[in-house]
């Protein structure tokens, strides 16, 4: 369920009954039956990149039960830190999960974050309506990327489903990781049929997903081996040595999935015989991901700077796009290739005012709004516009 909140559920100078009021589609996900201190998690995902979290519990009662004609159902909530953040006009998920605990997701209007959750959970908010209600009991949709980058800032771990295939082949890697040339290059083995000549867009995202769920069952094997041999120290409990490995992990995730990128964006250019350099020096220590045509013709003053092109890349952009202006002074108009969805339009504004153009695989572009969709690059159209 999603809905936009109103002065008198989070502001406490309108009041303090900490409570939704129960309409017709709170009780499509919660019946007319009384529900008491169910378990919830409440997250709170601000505008610059702000994440905190708080357990709670919620209850869900008519408060006229005892009349014999009427009912007025409301879901209360205790206070929090997260409700106490929110304003009006903020997007509210609210979602009942599988174990009948919820999960609350608060996101500032017209931000990042609430396009992100209405595109995944597909619930349009409209200012007409009070609330959206979708049942996803079922559903069996094949996750992509950006999807289940999306579940994985809720907390949510998704299961490949054919993971007993993954596991027979990340089987001779034993309990070691590859560097990510070799593991990027492993993947789009295991996907033959996939011809980026044919689609450079559609054989990113494939190649990227197939990597991701390689690398998440690879990931299982050897986590589950060093969990087996415990974290102690002379016989004691080694906090640090748990900490320092868990940091490992998420950083792992992290640097991975951008060099993966890189990986197959320059197969696909080798593909097409683009000229490139990737890394190259500009000015001092500057390295965009990608030069074109390359080192030698941005350093040659007599090499017109309009046929000068770079390309950032960058898997989710946050506020970290602005890395990518200082890199090639040569270059006005720059790109950007990423391959998170529904970027705000504040975000894509701030973009355009400073040239920079966005590049995403086509299938993404969906996710953005309609006017937003009109400026959007897919990567084909970046490397029509290299070749010419």
């Amino acid at each position: 369920m999603a809905k936009r909140l109103k002065a008198v559920e989070v502001m406490p100078t309108s009041s303090n009954q900490h409570e939704f009021n129960g309409v017709r589609e709170l009780r499509s996900l919660f019946g007319d039956g009384r529900l008491a201190d169910c378990p919830a998690h409440f997250i709170w995902f601000g505008d610059e990149g702000d994440v905190f979290a708080e357990h709670g519990v919620m209850t869900w009662y008519d408060a006229r039960e005892r009349h014999p004609t009427r009912s007025e159902f409301r879901l209360y909530f205790r206070s929090n830190e997260v409700m106490d953040a929110a304003s009006t006009g903020d997007l509210l998920l609210l979602a009942r999960q599988r174990d009948d605990s919820l999960l609350a997701v608060v996101a500032p209007g017209e931000s990042t974050m609430e396009g992100q959750l209405l595109w995944l959970f597909d619930v349009p908010v409209s200012d007409e309506r009070d609330l959206e209600y979708r049942d996803l009991t079922g559903d069996d949709e094949a996750l992509g990327f950006a999807e289940r980058y999306i579940l994985e800032e809720l907390g949510i771990e998704t299961e490949e489903p054919e993971s007993a295939d993954l596991d027979a082949l990340v089987e001779p890697f034993g309990l070691s990781f590859p560097t990510t040339v070799v593991f990027s290059a492993f993947a789009r083995e295991t996907l033959r049929d996939v011809n980026p000549l044919d689609g450079p867009d559609a054989a990113l995202l494939a190649w990227m997903e197939r990597e991701e769920a390689l690398f998440r069952r690879l990931e299982k094997r050897i986590v589950a081996s060093r969990l087996e041999q415990g974290f102690f120290s002379d016989g004691e409990a080694d906090v640090d040595g748990f900490v320092s490995f868990s940091l490992s992990v998420q950083n792992r995730r992290k640097s991975r999935v951008g060099h993966a990128l890189e990986n197959h964006l320059q197969e696909i250019f080798d593909q097409f015989g683009l000229a490139y350099a990737r890394g190259a020096c500009t000015e001092g220590r500057k390295k965009p991901d990608f030069l074109f045509p390359g080192p030698e013709a941005y350093a040659d003053p007599e090499f017109p700077s309009s046929s000068l092109r770079m390309l950032g890349v960058k898997s989710t952009c946050k506020d970290r796009w602005r890395q990518v202006l200082s890199e090639a002074a040569r270059i006005d108009h720059k790109h950007l290739l990423t391959l998170e969805p529904a970027i705000s339009t504040d975000q894509t504004a701030e973009m355009q005012a400073a040239q920079l153009q966005l590049v995403l695989p086509e299938s993404l572009h969906s996710s953005y709004k309609p006017l937003q969709q009109h400026w959007l690059m897919s990567v084909s159209q970046f490397i029509a516009a290299v070749q010419d």
